[in-house]
């Protein structure tokens, strides 16, 4: 037993990013930011091939706190369907909403196949920028019975026709994973992503009847934040051990859809997953990345085999989004430099 746990012991300090040499130019960077006007960035973090180069906390934050990352938790549940269909728990994303949750059978999201749930373009009346849209977010939040609300919730696109941001849908997604497995989506997170990860500590919320939000509400530190961008970089593998599939990883951050004429952002958009090139210092820069409110980021950078974590609490502020792309180009133009 003492053995178990020594070995236990072991692989979770062996699991977490290790810390290479500090990189002086990063550090420099990040140390910046210190002079932000505004006083809710949290932290933020560049690993290069899996090591910790430059890491920088603010206003109070440590490397042990956790911090809610907000919609950016969509792109983990993104993750959960793929182990999900790894196990052979879900089928495809070909199947319909309603082939897991047959009790919405009738209604507008019964028969969408997953894959234009993942890529929001359920076709549902859902819009997160309208208080006025019946999906919309706040209302989700505020149902007792989220399943009686999704049945309610009427079509305004044939499915796979319009991106339209929504939470709604990224609800839909958790659920599906919670009705495949037989367990809720934390749960199976927990053994399935989080444990093998070395991730320990964490907190996902749940609504009111019980479903794990897959809209968000995950909160990580900053470091099991960027080991979950490390294994996306990796294709879905993490010091040699495979989490997730690689035909997964590679179908998910492909771009489903352009999306650069309603978000600043972002140029592409694939399974709860964003994709931008960034022009720095004249090279384009592919990037792809989870992205929640307040400026909450994964940066996954392959060509530079860099991962840039970002927590932020400007909730529903704009310049969070800024401050965390500026964050990430005045990272990438320091790197660049010969």
């Amino acid at each position: 037993m003492i053995r178990t746990a020594i070995a236990a012991f072991v692989f979770l300090f062996a699991a977490r990013p290790a810390v290479a040499q500090t990189d002086p130019a990063l550090q420099a960077v990040l140390a910046t930011f210190e002079q932000d006007e505004h006083p809710d960035l949290r932290g933020a973090i560049v690993l290069r091939d899996g090591k910790i180069v430059a890491e920088h906390y603010y206003h109070g934050e440590t490397a042990e706190s956790l911090h809610d990352i907000r919609s950016a938790g969509k792109s983990v549940t993104a993750l959960m369907v793929g182990i999900a269909i790894d196990r052979g728990k879900i089928h495809g994303v070909d199947d319909p909403v309603s082939r897991y949750l047959p009790e919405v059978k009738g209604s507008a999201i019964a028969d969408v196949p997953l894959r234009d749930v993942l890529a929001m373009r359920s076709g549902l009346a859902a819009f997160d920028e309208d208080a006025a849209s019946p999906g919309n977010e706040d209302k989700l939040d505020l149902a007792p019975d989220p399943v009686a609300f999704l049945r309610a919730v009427p079509r305004a696109d044939p499915p796979g026709t319009r991106y339209r941001y929504n939470s709604l849908t990224a609800w839909v997604a958790g659920a599906v994973v919670a009705r495949a497995t037989g367990e809720t989506m934390a749960r199976f997170a927990d053994v399935q992503l989080f444990r093998p990860l070395g991730i320990t500590r964490w907190e996902w919320a749940a609504d009111a009847a019980g479903y794990t939000k897959g809209q968000g509400n995950l909160s990580l530190t900053l470091r099991d934040f960027a080991t979950i961008g490390e294994m996306v970089r990796n294709d879905g593998l993490y010091r040699g051990r495979r989490i997730v599939s690689a035909g997964w990883i590679r179908a998910m951050v492909a771009r489903r859809q352009t999306i650069s004429d309603v978000d600043p952002y972002a140029d592409g958009y694939g399974y709860f997953w964003y994709d931008r090139v960034q022009q720095i210092a004249g090279r384009k820069v592919p990037v792809v990345f989870a992205s929640g409110n307040g400026g909450n980021k994964i940066y996954v950078v392959p060509s530079r085999h860099m991962v840039v974590a970002i927590t932020s609490s400007a909730y529903g502020k704009g310049y969070g989004q800024r401050r965390s792309q500026a964050i990430l180009q005045a990272v990438l133009a320091a790197d660049l430099k010969p």
